[in-house]
């Protein structure tokens, strides 16, 4: 079972789709860290609000942050212009694929949110398109 399938999760990411205004002058990058406690309950801690097309990650040693093992990261995309890219950039990979803290084998990936997809990077770097993000975070 993924990140995705988990409600209170997609909640989380539809939370921090809205608050990224996308599409505005106000658009701004959203993000932050799944995390799996000792339960296997899932729980979002959010980064602190990004810049229009950047956001800086919080530190995590070990792939652990506030003591629970970080199972996914994620982000948006709220730039609709034809002059942003929506899907992940090769900055984004690279945060991910270079990231020593979460090379671990319960690291999913970061989810890049985005107006019409869901996109993932995995470890290794490769991007895979998941869902349409309208149907994943049921936004009518």
């Amino acid at each position: 079972m993924g990140v995705l399938d988990d409600e209170r999760v997609r909640g989380q990411f539809l939370h921090a789709w809205q608050e990224s205004q996308a599409g505005t002058a106000a658009a701004h990058e959203e993000g932050g860290f799944v995390l799996r406690d000792a339960d296997g309950l899932l729980t979002v801690e959010r980064w602190p609000s990004g810049m229009q097309n950047q956001i800086v990650v919080p530190p995590h040693p070990g792939g652990i942050r506030s003591g629970r093992l970080i199972v996914a990261t994620f982000h948006t995309h709220p730039n609709l212009g034809v002059e942003f890219q929506q899907e992940p950039s090769l900055t984004d990979i690279r945060a991910v694929r270079d990231d020593p803290d979460l090379d671990h084998p319960d690291y999913e990936g970061e989810y890049v949110i985005t107006l019409e997809w869901i996109y993932r990077i995995r470890k290794n770097g490769q991007v895979e398109r998941i869902v349409q993000t309208k149907a994943a975070l049921k936004i009518t």
